[in-house]
């Protein structure tokens, strides 16, 4: 990481990435221990904290045991308080545990500085989701394009050049992904919360979402996210690509997503019963699937005993 952001030309970002060892016997610093009431969130840190993940929980479980092992990284702001850089879910973890100081150095950084590296810390997550991703690597770009001369990332050429290299190339490049799946992702940005939670439980699936979904109005996406609870249907890619090329023409009306929501793909019909009005039939050792065999059963008798009786 270190090596390619030397190599295109920020700001002396290199220096960011030195180890703390490195970092105290070249500027004297030293973990400081603060009140938690002194520690504040970075108001543009782009992942989910409390997500209950089997991270957090191992995470959580051992700050309550040892408490917080590696100090966070925080910079200074008003009020003699601090901003976290890294170690946002160690502090959610700490306060929930119940602790009520933290271990902290403290580091002077620009915004553009601490918006990559609020993202660069955290970015290697395995269990990050789309929304998350969505938002850190547009947090990122936005402070690299900061950082030289501004251009349009819609347009053929994207983000803007660093050394004969665009910004977005750069991020694709450190982050492992293609320029494009960079992109998609930052275009998920545009979508109504709504839908962008529906696309990362994987209701609405990624393709669709980014390249056409996310095009759409927000009167238009808040239509659609509607038709989605009430049909229990997400548009397919064809759906998606009709539905933004209508949007282009201003003729995406109520109606006529209507009937785009609805063509080539029927309407399952989805029946729940709930477990109240069950378990008086079924022993409470019964599983779901033993209710379910004894329900299609029954159903089969019926259907065959309505079958005798038309045929009379």
């Amino acid at each position: 990481m270190a090596s390619k952001l030397e190599n295109i030309g920020l700001t002396s970002l290199d220096d960011l990435f030195k180890t703390d060892a490195e970092r105290q016997t070249e500027q004297g610093e030293r973990v400081q221990i603060v009140p938690a009431d002194k520690v504040f969130p970075y108001a543009r840190q782009p992942y989910s904290i409390d997500r209950p993940t089997p991270d957090l929980v191992r995470l959580m479980d051992s700050i309550e045991r040892n408490g917080i092992a590696e100090p966070m990284i925080v910079r200074p702001r008003e009020g003699d308080t601090y901003e976290i850089i890294a170690g946002h879910r160690r502090d959610y973890c700490a306060k929930a545990v119940g602790l009520e100081t933290r271990p902290v150095i403290v580091r002077e950084y620009t915004d553009e500085q601490a918006d990559i590296l609020v993202v660069d810390y955290n970015i290697n997550r395995e269990d990050l989701l789309p929304s998350e991703k969505a938002r850190a690597y547009k947090l990122k770009l936005d402070a690299m394009k900061r950082q030289g001369e501004r251009s349009d990332l819609t347009s053929a050429q994207v983000g803007q050049k660093l050394e004969t290299r665009y910004s977005v190339e750069i991020l694709a490049e450190q982050v492992d992904e293609s320029r494009m799946q960079v992109q998609r992702y930052i275009r998920l940005t545009k979508l109504i919360p709504p839908l962008l939670a529906k696309v990362d439980d994987g209701t609405l699936k990624f393709v669709p979402a980014s390249d056409f979904i996310s095009h759409l109005s927000e009167k238009e996406q808040t239509y659609l996210a509607f038709v989605m609870e009430r049909d229990e249907a997400a548009p397919s890619l064809d759906q998606a690509k009709r539905m933004k090329q209508i949007s282009e023409q201003g003729k995406l009306t109520e109606e006529v997503m209507d009937v785009i929501m609805r063509e080539d793909k029927p309407l399952e019909r989805k029946v729940t019963i709930r477990d109240d009005r069950l378990k008086r039939f079924f022993p409470k050792s019964y599983t779901p699937q033993q209710i379910e065999d004894v329900i299609m059963k029954l159903l089969e008798g019926w259907y065959r005993r309505r079958q005798q009786e038309q045929a009379r």
